[in-house]
């Protein structure tokens, strides 16, 4: 189910997107599409849970036809072959936006993440590569 906490997050990795697009210099409709994913990255957990979100959330979009369904399947699976600009940008945001909508940046989502579920956990072992992956492309 998503409480208000998860729709403070989603709402606010969508402005995160828009920032973080805007460095790209995407058009303002490619910011607008950007906002509507980051707004939808977490709709999964209105049926699953924090191991398969993002897997049900990209089944649903992809049958309701939309455009980016797969950034939204993909995200936060460090090694996924799928790869786009969009899914880029998603990771980088939902990195840095805590369970409460709070811009925090990679290293304090990271302590969250680890504080929630555990160093042994799949969610955080997933977090911690991806977050080591976006860093290092960030370098390149």
């Amino acid at each position: 189910m998503i409480d208000d906490d998860r729709l403070k997050h989603s709402y606010a990795v969508g402005r995160k997107m828009v920032e973080i697009g805007k460095k790209y210099k995407l058009s303002d409709f490619e910011l607008q599409e950007l906002f509507v994913l980051g707004l939808n990255h977490d709709i999964g957990y209105e049926f699953g849970n924090n191991s398969n979100h993002n897997i049900i959330g990209g089944k649903l979009l992809k049958e309701n036809n939309y455009q980016y369904w797969q950034e939204v399947y993909y995200h936060g699976q460090a090694g996924c072959k799928y790869k786009s600009l969009y899914l880029d940008i998603l990771n980088m945001a939902d990195m840095q936006i805590d369970k409460y909508g709070n811009d925090v940046g990679y290293n304090k989502r990271l302590e969250d993440i680890l504080n929630r579920y555990g160093a042994e956990s799949n969610t955080y072992l997933q977090c911690s590569e991806l977050i080591n992956k976006l860093n290092k492309k960030n370098m390149d």
